[in-house]
């Protein structure tokens, strides 16, 4: 069965019109990377949330199903399967480059031997900074030949060694945006994943306000969440699973503790929350949950903007076929009704900054947040090493 997701028309991971173009296959050997997939609509949604009616006798997969709720962004591994698993948007990151490096000879490798040939680097007399300017340039290079692939949206990490330095993020993206317009990408097509930390959030802020869209991951506590939100982020990432982790083996942490005392899991309870805290105050930001460990954890989100799931949740997904004249069980979880369930405090509604989100984060948020940003930033640095190691490349 040929896969494809249905995003929103306002989805940041797909503009309008839609643009044709289809991924060219790498060998199975490439690193991660996070695609976005389309798929048929199913041809209504019932009343009351529930999971959309089929024409008789067609075959519904339990994938159909809650892809018709929110827009699935596998997260894969290897890029193989594409017929089975389409992707239309991608993101590009310190990993994948890793990934492309150790490829034969394609366009993406060659995008990196350009990178590593760039003028403008070469001249850079520090090795410290002439790798970080190659690591930028290889970045931009590779994202817009995705871009050329895609028809969605190229998501592109930035250096988590930015992380608390707003003004290093804006001119990163600054940057990049500067990359992608040499190869004729519009920054429509684009958005740019920050973390958030207070200065992540508020260099979001100034470039949402720029017209550029971002991409706010690392989120593990309801105030980094908010504040993002206020900041006008396009799409906020809470990873479901690291939370649940972090529940398991800790205690002491507020927002935690809290969630556990009504018998609820602490990931599925912060997404339920910021949705809410979102849509009760008219936010345009998207919700992304990621670090998705089961298929009862999608079912749980089911009405969330985007849900990144690993390939195997998504074949068992798809391998689980549905009586199309059953009338399903599935249940939109997260829908405006779930406002009347949460009443914000003050301190929840203030207009955040950072001191009050520094005390309001809690020890889970903080660990979480720095493991993170520790593995993001050790991947960068992996990404110069080898650099160093490839140049100068052919026919320098």
């Amino acid at each position: 069965m040929a896969l494809s997701i249905s995003a929103p028309t306002s989805s940041p991971f797909l503009p309008a019109p839609r643009q044709a173009g289809r991924w060219s296959s790498l060998p199975s050997s490439a690193k991660p990377a996070v695609f976005s997939l389309r798929r048929p609509v199913l041809v209504a949604r019932a009343a009351a949330g529930n999971a959309p009616s089929s024409p008789a006798g067609a075959v519904v997969t339990e994938l159909d199903v809650v892809s018709s709720f929110s827009e699935i962004v596998p997260d894969t591994v290897v890029f193989d399967d594409f017929e089975k698993f389409a992707p239309t948007a991608a993101t590009v990151s310190s990993s994948l480059l890793l990934g492309i490096a150790g490829l034969p000879d394609t366009k993406f490798k060659s995008a990196i031997d350009t990178a590593l040939a760039d003028g403008e680097c070469n001249t850079m007399e520090k090795p410290g900074d002439r790798m970080s300017c190659y690591l930028t340039k290889a970045l931009g290079n590779v994202g817009a030949e995705l871009a050329h692939q895609v028809p969605g949206r190229v998501s592109t990490e930035i250096d988590a060694r930015l992380a608390y330095d707003a003004q290093g993020i804006i001119q990163r993206v600054h940057e990049l945006l500067q990359i992608y317009n040499e190869h004729d990408i519009p920054s429509e097509r684009l958005l740019f994943k920050i973390p958030a930390t207070w200065q992540g959030i508020e260099a979001s802020r100034l470039l949402e306000s720029e017209g550029t869209q971002t991409h706010l991951t690392f989120v593990y506590s309801f105030a980094q969440a908010a504040a993002a939100a206020q900041a006008g982020a396009s799409v906020v990432q809470i990873f479901v699973g690291r939370i649940r982790d972090w529940a398991k083996n800790h205690s002491g942490d507020p927002e935690i503790d809290e969630a556990l005392k009504k018998g609820e899991d602490a990931g599925l309870a912060l997404v339920k929350k910021a949705y809410v805290y979102i849509h009760k105050n008219g936010y345009k930001t998207k919700l992304m949950a990621a670090a998705v460990r089961n298929k009862q954890d999608v079912f749980s989100l089911l009405g969330i903007d985007y849900i990144i799931a690993p390939l195997k949740i998504l074949q068992s997904l798809d391998e689980s076929v549905t009586d199309s004249d059953e009338k399903y069980g599935y249940v939109q979880r997260l829908t405006p009704s779930l406002d009347k369930m949460y009443n914000f405090s003050q301190e929840e509604l203030v207009k955040w900054d950072q001191l009050s989100l520094a005390a309001a984060m809690g020890p889970a948020a903080e660990e979480l947040l720095a493991s993170g940003l520790e593995g993001y930033a050790n991947q960068a640095r992996r990404v110069e090493e080898l650099f160093a190691k490839m140049w100068p490349p052919p026919n320098v």
